[in-house]
């Protein structure tokens, strides 16, 4: 997983784009994921939202709200990088 400013904001990628942090209140912050369709499971994932056909949204209050929910955004970040790097093919070794 990498991290860097793009489009004017931080964007996660592991491959490809995973999300970005998108500003549309003063009062929280907002991580869009933009193709989180793949990645969601409402099981693991409850605090995610959204259910167009693509992006998937969650939105932070505060700190304390953010670091609540380390473990399911680790999970998504290890479902995005699975999803980008599938295993490798075996070879016969011939």
């Amino acid at each position: 997983m990498t991290e860097r400013v793009q489009y004017g904001t931080i964007t996660f990628a592991c491959k490809d784009n995973m999300a970005s942090f998108v500003q549309v209140a003063n009062k929280h912050v907002t991580l869009m994921f933009n193709r989180g369709q793949l990645i969601h499971d409402k099981a693991k994932h409850p605090h995610l939202e959204g259910a167009g056909p693509n992006a998937r949204f969650m939105r932070f209050a505060d700190e304390t709200e953010a670091k609540a929910r380390t473990s399911e955004l680790k999970d998504l970040s290890r479902r995005w990088c699975d999803l980008m790097t599938p295993p490798k093919k075996k070879t016969s070794g011939r």
